[in-house]
């Protein structure tokens, strides 16, 4: 999962960056409004992290912006302003959900996870497709009921394919689901894991669709 975090303050966003990649998510990090901006026009993720403070351009100023151009993407907000209005004006903006600073690390990823599902419209935490079952919270996967050791970068894999059962998607589209800004990619990244995704779940789990991408489905 590809989170957009806005956070001005450095040791904080260092905090958050550091604390969400140990979590498995890839993060994005901008530190003003502007640049935000860019990040959302450029690139695909999947929450935005906003605080409300931002330089350049507020987070509020942001959120309204996203919003008027039909956007859907999840937005929780984290902002140190804990009062009754700047919650409602956060949330009448078209928030998906705010916490205050200071927060617990663990609330923070138990909150993404909650509005993924809600976007997705899933209300379990497990994803199922046939005898393959995933848990996002605890980084499991399981087939046929025998747990299935993934790395990282294979599980985030999974996660990417597992969230969109029998569509393809293409190798850009599933770099940017493994890779943050700050990653350096080499150009058969996503076939390598692939492969190694392919030999611990089975060949015909993971479809090839010539010149479009993969996509994954559950063998006859």
């Amino acid at each position: 999962m590809r989170l957009l975090l806005a956070e001005d303050d450095p040791m904080l966003g260092r905090g958050l960056e550091r604390g969400l990649a140990m979590a498995g998510f890839v993060v994005d990090w901008v530190r003003d409004g502007r640049s935000a901006q860019t990040a959302l026009e450029n690139d695909a993720h999947d929450v935005l992290l906003l605080d409300i403070g931002l330089p350049q351009q507020d987070g509020l100023a942001l959120l309204r912006w996203l919003r008027a151009g039909q956007r859907s993407l999840p937005v929780l907000v984290v902002s140190a302003r804990d009062a009754v209005p700047d919650r409602i004006a956060g949330l009448n903006l078209g928030a998906d959900d705010y916490l205050t600073k200071p927060f617990d690390l663990d609330e923070l990823i138990a909150r993404v996870h909650a509005l993924v599902r809600r976007q997705q419209g899933r209300a379990q935490p497990e994803m199922r497709v046939g005898a393959l079952v995933v848990d996002p919270l605890r980084r499991e996967a399981q087939l046929q009921g025998q747990p299935v050791a993934l790395s990282p970068r294979e599980f985030a894999l999974l996660m990417a394919l597992i969230e969109r059962p029998g569509h393809v998607l293409s190798r850009e589209q599933l770099e940017q689901r493994l890779y943050s800004w700050q990653d350096e990619v080499q150009s058969n990244a996503v076939e390598v894991h692939l492969h190694h995704l392919r030999r611990k779940l089975g060949a015909d789990w993971i479809r090839n669709v010539r010149g479009v991408g993969y996509k994954l489905v559950a063998p006859a």
